[in-house]
């Protein structure tokens, strides 16, 4: 090929991609997150792999964030204003996607995460999930008991451990009672803690202070929410802390053994660039994490005067030191 002839081809490519840019017509999403701080990172990981499948935000894609601070209320509010504005889709975590089904059963809603989807009603099944939603679920509570068994590991001696929980969350209520059948079996008593807003957080932990060996924070909205606020109140208590998501243990809690939630979020991405570009949501199964991530923070276990043993360090994904 003669390099006029080259150079023509790339100007006409070019100008294909700018005309089928043209051509493809603006799409707005919206993407509820609790806290920005909480959120944040893990959207930009969507919006990113959504840019890798070809959606360019401020040109075909227009990017809506929304932050419900863990209010239901917010979320009824947040929900109204984007159905009104007829958003082409809404992405958003598993407590939140119940309140926005119920303001729209067309809007596709895609979860992510969402805890047992089914019990919840966001769904039918997973392989076939109906409707307007579909999204990533986790099954927190299916990992309860290998989370206390790890704690067990590193705290041998362990008698009381505490849980702190939703209240007002069903799947983390569930999480709670999956922990006290597994703490049952270890001969290990149970405290449980439900917290209903963010003020019952810190009296939480000054709680846990006189009262347990250890805590256990399951996955929910409100906990994940105030992540930085957990971390703080963990430091300040000295308790050896086990959690859900592993920026909690990069921040001073003991451990964390769950997905890796920036890769649920770029997850979530394909599968709205599937229903972007016309597929129904009720025909895309719902996905489940196959690799759980345990991340143990080596500087909060040696300022516990903990010791890991090198079996559990070699397992670990990331030793934070």
């Amino acid at each position: 090929m003669k390099r006029r002839d080259f150079i023509w081809l790339l100007g006409t490519s070019a100008i294909w991609a700018t005309e089928a840019e043209a051509q493809q017509p603006l799409r707005t999403i919206a993407l509820i997150g609790n806290t920005p701080a909480a959120f944040g990172p893990w959207q930009a990981a969507l919006v990113e792999r959504l840019g890798q499948l070809g959606w360019i935000a401020g040109r075909t894609l227009q990017v809506e964030y929304r932050w419900s601070e863990g209010r239901r209320e917010r979320v009824v509010e947040i929900a109204a204003e984007l159905v009104s504005k007829k958003v082409d889709l809404i992405s958003t975590y598993g407590g939140a996607a119940v309140v926005v089904r119920q303001a729209t059963a067309s809007i596709p809603i895609v979860f992510v995460p969402a805890v047992d989807p089914v019990a919840a009603g966001l769904i039918v099944d997973f392989a076939h999930p109906g409707g307007n939603v579909t999204g990533i679920s986790v099954q927190q509570a299916e990992i309860g008991s290998k989370r206390v068994e790890l704690l067990r590991q590193i705290i041998p001696g362990l008698r009381k451990l505490a849980i702190l929980f939703d209240a007002n969350y069903p799947p983390s209520v569930r999480e709670a009672d999956n922990v006290e059948a597994a703490t049952r079996q270890f001969g290990i008593a149970l405290l449980r803690r439900g917290v209903h807003v963010a003020a019952d957080l810190e009296p939480a932990f000054d709680a846990f202070k006189n009262e347990a060996d250890a805590v256990y924070l399951a996955d929910a909205g409100l906990i994940d929410g105030n992540r930085l606020r957990v971390a703080s109140l963990v430091l300040d208590t000295k308790l050896p802390t086990t959690a859900s998501i592993s920026e909690t243990a990069r921040a001073g809690a003991l451990m964390a053994y769950g997905p890796n939630y920036p890769d649920l979020f770029r997850r979530a991405a394909e599968v709205v660039d599937k229903i972007l570009r016309g597929a129904s949501p009720g025909d895309i199964p719902v996905e489940q994490p196959t690799k759980f991530y345990l991340v143990i923070n080596l500087k909060s276990a040696k300022a516990l005067g903990l010791t890991v043993p090198n079996e559990l360090l070699l397992l670990a994904d990331e030793v934070v030191e």
